[in-house]
């Protein structure tokens, strides 16, 4: 949590020097069963919310808030969100008030509430994502070098072989076009949840709804996908 929070609130021209934040907690992250925590204690106590934490102006903010949550849904974990969080309330959290629901009546935090919701739906009609939360065979590493581009991508198994998640991570406003990753199989892949979509409030870039591998080897594999990665974004993608 605190890594990840402490990357994320990094001006993305910066993340390059800080990528060992998303990397480091997989090598221990089989070896005991974890939640990743965005609870309460973060959005109290003078710490701010967590989208007042998110750097660049304003679209920049909640763009970093989407392609968060849908990184912390693909990683490996129970997942935790504290209240107010799914549609990025502002203020601090106040035990002695309702939250500011009304803050749905803007796009960019309906906008938010609509991709967490997409996210609870997706997670749990997809056994990959959680089958083998803690067991080193459910997740696997495609590229987490790339520093210099600020982008990690990984996969996730379930317990049947066929159910595979492939995920990536833009963390730049920059969009990447023509991004190579090596893929296990073969075939045609679905976009399932693009954080950079126009109903979240995104800028709309993306593959079209879905991409298929080509015969060229990358990063160790004979197939890859060549992706549009969105900016400030993530992708998780699923095998048809």
């Amino acid at each position: 949590m605190h890594d990840s929070l402490g990357y994320f609130s990094e001006d993305p021209v910066h993340r390059r020097y800080h990528h060992d934040k998303l990397t480091f907690g997989l090598l221990y992250a089989f070896s005991e069963n974890f939640i990743l925590p965005l609870s309460h204690d973060e959005v109290v106590h003078s710490k701010g919310s967590l989208i007042t934490r998110m750097p660049g102006d304003e679209w920049q903010a909640f763009s970093n808030l989407r392609l968060y949550y849908a990184f912390m849904y693909a990683h490996p974990g129970k997942k935790l969100l504290f209240m107010g969080g799914e549609f990025a309330q502002r203020r601090e959290w106040n035990h002695d008030i309702s939250l500011d629901w009304h803050l749905l009546e803007q796009p960019a935090h309906d906008g938010i509430q609509h991709l967490v919701r997409d996210l609870n739906h997706f997670y749990r009609d997809t056994p990959a994502l959680y089958q083998q939360d803690f067991n080193a065979e459910g997740f696997e590493w495609i590229d987490c070098s790339d520093n210099v581009q600020s982008v990690i991508a990984f996969l996730r198994r379930g317990s049947n072989p066929a159910d595979l998640v492939i995920t990536v991570c833009n963390m730049t406003p920059v969009i990447r076009s023509g991004y190579r990753i090596g893929v296990p199989v073969a075939g045609r892949y679905r976009e399932r949840i693009n954080s950079d979509a126009g109903v979240y409030g995104g800028s709309g870039v993306g593959n079209l709804g879905e991409v298929s591998s080509d015969e060229i080897a990358v990063h160790g594999r004979d197939h890859s996908l060549s992706l549009t990665l969105p900016p400030l974004a993530t992708l998780i993608l699923t095998l048809e």
